[in-house]
């Protein structure tokens, strides 16, 4: 069983991610921690709060950063996707609990320190709190078993950018976070647009969701229905790509991914802003930002039918 820390910016498909790692057999989940993204560090907060009381989550929520440490590309949040509540805007009372006093880097540190070695880390939004963790503790790659990110877009399959013609918006949003994490040591797996992209939900499957993961599933109906309706606006198709509940498949099941290693670079200022680009660590290159940097897990490839299934069928435990 792996001991989880979930790292989200709770929109909607966080909320899919959250339930998938809530309802999984082999996961421990210790701590949720929110941050600005998706909505203010408030609203993913309360997002958060609110999930973990109607589903039963046990672990704490420990509120994390409200800005980037870094510029950023663009103003404001995306509530033409997630709705101005970050759930689709569906009617969400007020959570009886409270986050924990911890700031979320600190809860990061701390949780580590209690397990050296058996921390899982699931990052779905920007990486500003991993990078606070890392100022707090320089020593945390040697203390975190994993890292999985959602977020990039390296080119495989022609997939690139979604806030840019090169950048992710997760990346974006903290482009100097995401750099200094992906080259701090730890070991991580980047799950980008090159394979969530390849990965889709049509409405077929939220109906099977409905049908089969009680209440679980209702709520998934719920909260992307106006998910849905944007991305039905952009290509014409009411299906979505499964983006953050890609990084919990492959945490699960990695056999569904081919990947490959190289080190990771992020541009933290210009045009191309918030791009990750994959460098050789062999190549004999004229920059010298590449050299003597670790190197990072890149999926490249995905059997898309393996991470629905595995969702799926995680999901109908909560119908059981």
């Amino acid at each position: 069983m792996k001991k989880v820390i979930f790292d989200t910016d709770i929109g909607i498909d966080d909320a899919m991610a959250l339930l998938f790692l809530h309802y999984s057999p082999a996961v421990d989940l210790r701590a949720i921690v929110t941050g600005f993204g998706n909505a203010s560090v408030e609203t993913t907060t309360r997002n958060a709060l609110y999930i973990k009381e109607c589903f039963g989550i046990g672990a704490p929520v420990y509120r994390g950063a409200g800005q980037p440490i870094g510029e950023r590309l663009g103003e404001g949040y995306p509530d033409f996707v997630h709705g101005s509540n970050g759930l689709g805007d569906i009617e969400i009372a007020e959570p009886a609990g409270r986050a924990e006093a911890l700031p979320g880097a600190q809860a990061i540190v701390q949780i580590a320190r209690e397990n050296p070695q058996e921390i899982s880390i699931v990052a779905v939004g920007r990486l500003t709190n991993l990078a606070l963790a890392l100022e707090l503790c320089p020593e945390l790659p040697e203390l975190i078993r994993e890292v999985v990110v959602m977020g990039g877009a390296f080119g495989f399959n022609g997939h690139r950018g979604n806030v840019s013609p090169v950048a992710e918006a997760n990346i974006a949003g903290d482009p100097l976070a995401a750099d200094r994490v992906f080259t701090s040591g730890l070991r991580t797996t980047i799950v980008g647009l090159d394979v969530t992209q390849e990965t889709i939900a049509d409405s077929q499957f939220f109906d099977a969701l409905k049908d089969n993961a009680g209440s679980a599933g209702d709520f998934i109906v719920r909260i992307t229905r106006l998910y849905l309706d944007f991305h039905e606006r952009v290509t014409g198709t009411r299906a979505c790509p499964v983006h953050d509940s890609s990084a919990v498949a492959y945490l699960l099941n990695s056999c569904s991914y081919t990947t490959r290693s190289g080190i990771v670079r992020v541009v933290t200022g210009g045009i191309a802003i918030g791009q990750t680009i994959l460098g050789d660590p062999a190549a004999d290159f004229e920059t010298t930002a590449w050299q003597g940097k670790p190197v990072c897990n890149i999926c490249t490839a995905v059997k898309t039918d393996m991470v629905l299934d595995l969702y799926a069928d995680t999901l109908a435990l909560a119908g059981n």
